[in-house]
This record gives structure tokens, sequence and C-alpha cells, in this order.
């Protein structure tokens, strides 16, 4: 009996438990009435006489070292459900990737801080909007064909109300609010009812500039437009202006940059002009004044508009729209950088 007791103490020191089960396991093998504790007991009174108190003294022992250690153990598994009490039993168990920022998100933020910085606010409003403050509140005329359905989605129950074709309805609602002098910048997505390709798609973001107040000049926008430029892309960036259309600008201009990949020397990129065209602008048309009611004959200024995916393209070289929008993490992690 002695090897027998000597025995169940080193087995004592090795117990473990992971878990309830397997700590009830324990206290039913070696502490329950047929657990091996009151066997041991049950064969002490069979001891000679001469043995008992020795042996006593080692079944004592062995009961107060299996009795201590399943009390360890339990606090251990109490300690441990304590711990991880909130943990997300529906979480997967790989591990969990740390997301990026969009690329249209990073690049439209670094516009809007350039512009923040010359000290213009930001200005929001409505994706589906009203025939008004898209086309008639911009001087676009009845026959324009940006009206056609090609161009434009329509709500079929209300012709009236489309989905933006562009965020220039945001400047005619702050006009309609504000009186002059008004800076702001405004961007947003916006709609067109054309096929999707690695060229265009039927959505896309444009980030919108208005400008008025007294004795503005067509110089004071192009020095605007010269420091946002080599804000984005450098301090060596050049700027050329050449005359355009537009309808609510008078007179109108499209701006280039000189090529950002080889400098302004020729490329495939810039088609070997050294040029690219990033945005549209112009002095603001007096009718589009007046019509969102602002005296023409006492204030002045300018707009602006650009393609968020344009200067992404021009900046990170992503030459297919539909990479934008599809989700795909592969390309999404290039920008983890970018952040």
């Amino acid at each position: 009996m002695k090897e027998k007791i000597q025995s169940l103490l080193a087995e004592v020191e090795k117990l473990q438990a992971s878990n309830e089960e397997e700590l009830e396991a324990l206290r039913l093998k070696y502490l329950s009435k047929k657990g091996i504790i009151n066997q041991l007991m049950a064969d002490f009174r069979t001891v000679p006489a001469e043995m008992k108190r020795e042996l006593g003294m080692r079944i004592n022992e062995a009961k107060t070292a299996i009795t201590d250690r399943f009390n360890e153990l339990k606090s251990q598994l109490a300690t441990s459900e304590e711990d991880h009490s909130d943990l997300d039993l529906t979480r997967t168990p790989y591990p969990v990737k740390l997301g990026t920022r969009h690329p249209l998100s990073i690049v439209k933020q670094e516009i809007v801080d350039i512009f923040a910085r010359l000290g213009f606010s930001l200005a929001d409003g409505p994706e589906v909007e009203d025939d008004w403050h898209v086309f008639g509140s911009m001087n676009f005329a009845d026959d324009h064909p940006a009206r056609d359905m090609q161009d434009t989605f329509f709500v079929e129950s209300h012709p009236d109300i489309i989905l933006r074709t562009h965020t220039s309805s945001v400047q005619s609602r702050v006009m309609e609010k504000m009186q002059p002098p008004i800076r702001v910048i405004c961007p947003g997505r916006v709609y067109r009812n054309e096929a999707i390709s690695a060229r265009a798609h039927c959505f896309f973001h444009q980030v919108e500039g208005l400008y008025i107040d007294k004795d503005v000049s067509f110089t004071d926008l192009k020095q605007v437009l010269l420091t946002f430029a080599r804000e984005m892309f450098g301090p060596d960036t050049k700027i050329r202006l050449r005359p355009s259309y537009f309808p609510f600008t008078e007179p109108s201009a499209e701006m280039d940059i000189s090529c950002n990949i080889c400098g302004g020397e020729g490329c495939a990129f810039c088609k070997h002009t050294g040029w690219v065209e990033i945005l549209g602008c112009g002095m603001v048309d007096p009718n589009v004044l007046e019509a969102n009611g602002i005296d023409s004959t006492i204030y002045k200024g300018y707009a602006f508009g650009m393609g968020v995916e344009r200067i992404t393209n021009l900046k990170y070289q992503v030459k297919d729209l539909r990479l934008f929008s599809e989700n795909d993490v592969r390309f999404l992690d290039e920008f983890m950088s970018a952040n």
C-alpha cells in the first residue's frame, strides 16, 4: 500500500483539466465515494496495527494533495473563462486582415484638403435631383444633348427627377441659399447612362469648385488651379489652358498639366504630346448667376470641375476604371501604404 500511495502522489502533480468536463472526471476518479481515496481508506482497515500510524498519515497527505490540485485546476478554469467572456464565437478562426481606404477616397480627400487650405469650404447635395438644379439653373438649353436618355438616368414615374450628371447641382443649391462671397468645393458621385468599359462607367466621382465675389478675374482662377496642380502632382508641374465650351461658364477652358510620367518630354501615356487634360473651368456665365438669385452686375465668379477617377489614374497609373468598383482586394491592397 505504501508504494501505491507514493505512486498516487507522483500522479497528482501531473493532473491537468482543460474544461469543466475533464475537471469533474478527476473529482469522480479521486475524491468521490467510489474514488481512489475512499478505496485506500477501505484497504486501510486491514493494515497491521503497527503500520496504521504511518499509512494513515500518507493517505491524509495524498487526500490533501489531490484536493489542493483539484481546487487549483478549478481556479485556473474560472480565470480562463472570465478572460475570454467577450470572445465573438461567430468570428472566423482565420486572421482578420487590416483594411485600407479606397484609392478614390484617398485622392478625393487629398483634393479637398488642398482646396481647404486655399479657403474653400465643403458643400454637399442630393444625388437624386430635379431637372432645374442639374440643367435649368446651369444654363442648359431645353434641347441640350445632355438631357437625352442616352446621357441621363430619369426616374420613369417623375420625368423631372433624375440622377445628377454633375455636382454643379450642389453649386446651384449653394447659390440659392447664400449671398456672395461664396467659396465652396463640391465632391460627390454622379451618374451617366454610358456603357461600362475600361475608359467609361455609368457612375463616377467629381469634385467641383465655385468662387463668387466682387472683382473676380480669370487670373484668379488660373493661379488657384496652378497651385492645385503643383500641390497634387509636384512643384515642377506646368499647366496650360485651352479654349473650350460649357453652358455654365463663359469664357470656358480645359486645363492640361505637363505629363507627370515623362515630365513633359512625351510618352505613350500622354500620346507623345507632353500634356494631359485633367479638368474644365471658366468664368461663371451671368445667366447662371441671375438664375440662382445673384446680381451679375455686381458679382462675378469662376468655377471648375474634375473627375476623381481621372486624377487617380494620373497619380497611380490605373488604366481600367472598372477596377475602382469591383472590390478586388488584390487591387485595394496596393494602396495600403497610401493611407
